[in-house]
């Protein structure tokens, strides 16, 4: 029985918590679990899909339903892979000492998730952005989940 005057235990916690936060904390300690593995077989596979693909489900969620997904007609789960790295720039075509070149150690104006968003958003313009979240990386790409919602749908109205 939980008290106020003694911090519980960890067992007991575990027995108050709810399921999703289960979730999160197996996300948190993924390299140490099974889902660590299971995640870098699933990246092979996401290497092979289109930049943005439409998922059937949420690969985190517990991520998804904090930002506002269900599982409910009119909802639309879309999986965005972005070039990982520092923006790359074209180099000058008259000649110049590379210090003052310009093209190396140039950071985004924009972060990887803010450009995954607006690749989602343009491949599904009738939808509205809800919100994303990061779902993996490898060395090359980030991948994000991008929840998006259909305003004209009976269903959200």
């Amino acid at each position: 029985m939980l008290s106020f005057w003694r911090v519980p235990s960890l067992g007991e916690l575990s027995l108050v918590r709810s399921a999703y936060s289960h979730m999160n904390a197996t996300w948190e300690r993924r390299r140490e679990s099974a889902l660590g593995s299971y995640l870098r077989t699933q990246l092979v596979l996401w290497r092979r899909q289109p930049t943005v693909a439409r998922v059937e489900r949420p690969t985190r969620l517990d991520r998804a339903r904090a930002i506002g997904y269900r599982a409910k007609q009119g909802f639309v789960v879309v999986r965005v892979r972005v070039r990982k790295g520092g923006a790359r720039k074209q180099r000058p075509s008259s000649g110049r000492r590379p210090k003052a070149l310009g093209v190396t150690k140039f950071t985004r104006g924009k972060s990887l998730q803010v450009i995954a968003e607006e690749r989602a958003k343009k491949r599904y313009p009738n939808l509205r952005l809800l919100n994303s979240y990061y779902v993996g990386e490898d060395g090359v790409s980030k991948w994000y989940e991008a929840v998006l919602i259909d305003p004209q749908h009976p269903n959200l109205k």
